[in-house]
Formats: structure tokens, sequence, C-alpha cells
């Protein structure tokens, strides 16, 4: 469920009229993401043969200071060819409303669907998307700090506390010589871009095997470009649970991207530690929200133990296979 702030239609409607978006016929709330509430909604259109858009509240994970940087980076992309949904301004130029209360916008509609097996041929589109975002992020002026580096990492961890071993004994000792190992090994002196730091496949959308649409890019920063790939790698290359490695489609991605970008020989190298900090960071994101929300809320909580297997996969991993090297 993520539809944390209920509009009515009515008020919906008369949001819309500050657009050239037609009067609305259906307005749906979209159950998928955790971050924000969203709506798809139906309009007859400008020109009356009716439109879909995205409707978008900001709820207390996103920061309103930062929506103008992902509206710029957004439009950075898409007039590079990338497919993503660009925010939309209304008559007066203006992108960035409210309504009930919550800083709200109105978003493109992309088609397409998120897959929740992948095949090979749809990791390896996956690949090449990203390496087509990184290469038109080429050029982007902004910048925003990854809230969830390794400086995050260590804070959601201290936070987390004893409450690791309600969710697995042992859980904060493992992670706590997972930080360690970390901080001693992180790469320093690899490329750094904007990167989207989110990819799942919830996040990409497809027709078959190809990609219509990259969105969700609210954990978008400024990171190690190659991490990008790491955190993709660990949400498509699994099992949901993190049981069951697809080597397939972890070759498949990695060409895609290589086709696409490339990698140098030291991402390469690096591209173990980065795919660990990967694990790491959706671990301690699932077990800081696994405690901290209560058993009744409408939030479906995701399993922390899933990542826990991808990091002991990777940590015993060979180089050369997360890559299909």
């Amino acid at each position: 469920m993520a539809v944390y702030t209920h509009v009515p239609a009515e008020e919906i409607d008369a949001f819309l009229t500050r657009y050239d978006a037609g009067r609305l016929v259906s307005a749906k709330g979209i159950a998928e993401g955790v971050e924000n509430s969203n709506y798809l909604l139906e309009t007859t259109g400008a020109d009356g043969r009716g439109h879909r858009y995205i409707l978008t509240l900001y709820e207390k994970r996103v920061d309103e200071a930062d929506l103008p940087f992902f509206m710029d980076l957004l439009d950075h992309l898409g007039a590079r060819g990338c497919l993503v949904p660009r925010f939309i301004a209304d008559r007066e130029g203006k992108r960035l409303q409210q309504l009930s209360g919550r800083p709200a916008c109105l978003i493109e509609f992309l088609t397409g669907i998120s897959v929740t097996e992948p095949t090979a041929g749809q990791a390896r589109a996956a690949g090449v998307a990203l390496g087509e975002l990184h290469k038109a992020a080429q050029g982007f002026a902004g910048e925003r700090r990854n809230a969830l580096d390794k400086a995050g990492w260590h804070a959601l961890a201290a936070k987390c506390g004893e409450d690791f071993d309600q969710i697995e004994p042992g859980l904060g000792v493992r992670v706590a010589a997972e930080l360690a190992f970390l901080d001693a090994h992180w790469p320093a002196d690899l490329p750094r871009s904007v990167i989207h730091a989110d990819l799942f496949p919830d996040n990409v959308l497809m027709l078959g095997d190809e990609v219509t649409g990259l969105i969700d890019f609210y954990f978008s920063c400024t990171d190690i470009r190659a991490y990008d790939l790491a955190v993709t790698h660990s949400a498509w290359c699994f099992s949901n649970d993190g049981a069951i490695w697809h080597g397939e489609r972890a070759a498949a991605m990695g060409a895609g991207y290589v086709a696409a970008h490339g990698l140098s020989d030291a991402e390469r190298a690096a591209f173990p530690i980065l795919c660990r900090g990967a694990a790491l960071r959706f671990l301690l994101t699932r077990a800081y929200d696994w405690i901290n929300t209560p058993a009744d809320a409408l939030v479906t909580r995701k399993d922390p133990l899933a990542y826990l297997r991808r990091l002991d996969f990777y940590a015993k991993a060979d180089p050369a296979e997360l890559l299909g090297a």
C-alpha cells in the first residue's frame, strides 16, 4: 500500500484545472512503492482524446528541497534520449504544487510493466538502460549527497542497535563486522556521477525484452558510478528472498552495461566490494523499517534477511562470475 494521503476526486479535478490536461475521468491509487502517495489519473486530455498522468504527493521521506534536483535531472536525461518521466509544468510554468497539505507534482505517464522474475534478456536490457543513463548523465551540473552512503549505514546501524537480534540472532555482530570491512576496503578513487541508486525491477518498465521507462529517481544522488550497477545487480540477479543466485542474469546484465557504457579494470576489480556495500545498504534500510514499522501498518515490510543472504553470497563469490567475465 503506497497511498498515505487520500485525496478526494473533486480535489484532484480542481488541481488539474491548473494544467492543459482536461478534466478528471478517474483516479486510482498505485500500490507499488513505499516512499510517496501515487495516483494514476485518466483525463479527457486537452484535445478530448484522453490522456494518462501520474500524480505524486511527497511524504515525509522525500525532502521538498531535493525536488528541483530530481526535476532538473529528469529534464537533462530526457533531453538526451533517456526514457524517463518528466515533471509537467502548469500554465504558469510551475512544476511543484501543494495538494492536501503535501508537495505534489503531475508527472508524465510511461507505458510498460515491471517484471517480477526477470529473464536474462530483460536483465541485459536493464544493463543497457543503466549504461545509457550514465552516458546521458554526463555534463549534468547538479549534485546531491547520497544520504545512504557509508556514513548513513553507520547511522542506521546505530539506530537499530540491539534490535537487530530481534530479526536474526547474531545479526548485529554480522553488520558490525561488515561495516568494519567496508570502512577498510571501500574504493576512494573510482569515477563518480549522478546515479539512480534504486534501479530495482519495479523501477524499470518493460514490454517484453524492451525497456520503455526508468522511474522513481527519488534516491538519485552523486556517488561512485559502478556502485549503481552493483545496486542493480543485487536487485536483479537473485530470487526475491535472496536464496537463489541467477548467474545467467548477472552475465547478461554485465554484458549489456559494458556494451552501452563500458567498465574500467579498476571498476571491475572493485565490483565485489561495491556489491557488498549495496547488499548492506538494503539490509540496513529494511532492518530499520522492520524494527520501526508497526505490525498492523498498511505498509508491507520487506524482509531484511533477503539482503543478508545476498551479502553472504557476495562475501564469498568468485569476482569473475559476478559479471560473467
